[in-house]
């Protein structure tokens, strides 16, 4: 097996990892997509199987903008999802949250002049 051999069975290999890439991410997103009903979930897989190029193909070019809309708001409801969970697990607030609390303490009378304008202090970095 020569040079020439191995980097055209390299490029074979290639071609057929992106393929199968290619018909993971059309199966993905017919049995995610929320405006195919059941028949045509099943009408679009039974068509990727029998014709498996012609069907990927002309899946992608009939739904691909959908393919990619879906795909982009899955991965911002997931950034989302995350930012939310970090924050909440953080237990950071905000100096605007925080300056909300002081003043609420104050007006209930809880601190007085004094402590609010030392704590405000504090928060604002000026202490």
């Amino acid at each position: 097996m020569g040079t020439g051999d191995v980097l055209l069975s390299i490029f074979w290999f290639f071609l057929f990892f992106i393929w199968m890439m290619l018909l993971f991410q059309v199966f993905g997103d017919i049995f995610r997509s929320a405006d195919l009903s059941g028949w045509g979930k099943t009408m679009w897989s039974i068509f990727v199987i029998v014709l498996p190029y012609l069907g990927v193909f002309v899946y992608l070019i009939a739904r691909g903008d959908d393919m990619r809309n879906r795909a982009v708001a899955d991965a911002q409801a997931q950034d989302a999802a995350t930012r939310d969970y970090i924050q909440s697990a953080a237990g950071t607030t905000s100096l605007s949250d925080e300056l909300a609390k002081l003043a609420r303490l104050h007006d209930d009378g809880t601190i007085n002049d004094a402590d609010f304008s030392a704590a405000k202090a504090h928060l604002m970095g000026t202490a």
